[in-house]
């Protein structure tokens, strides 16, 4: 799936850019129903209040997502001294990268939701 430069770079809807470090997030960890594994992604910020993950081509994961699915997303920061958060986060995008440093893979854009269904854990 294609999407357009600018949907791409507009920022995601509650994106928690905040100026300190330590909140933002580093990490992302979900389950697909029907897929065996966890799977954990670093999270990218390719423009300034965009974020998105690196998923290969041929990943399983890529059959499994839709843009517009909402999952509970498992998010890691770079302070272990904060806890980590469950939030319902939207598939924004799915872009197929064809050339540079991420040919091959695809981006999966992320935006957190309003409200995100905020659980902590330790």
């Amino acid at each position: 799936m294609k999407t357009d430069v600018a949907e791409r770079k507009s920022p995601p809807n509650g994106f928690r850019a905040g100026t300190d470090e330590e909140e933002k997030f580093e990490s992302v960890e979900f389950s697909i129903q029907g897929l065996q594994c966890l799977h954990q992604f670093r999270i990218w910020n390719t423009v300034p209040g965009s974020m998105c993950v690196l998923v290969k081509e041929n990943s399983e994961i890529l059959g499994a997502l839709k843009v517009g699915d909402v999952l509970p997303l498992k998010y890691y920061t770079g302070n272990s001294g904060r806890p980590t958060l469950y939030l319902d986060t939207e598939i924004r995008h799915i872009t197929k990268e064809e050339e540079g440093r991420f040919k091959g893979h695809y981006l999966i854009g992320l935006s957190i939701l309003e409200g995100g269904g905020e659980r902590r854990f330790h």
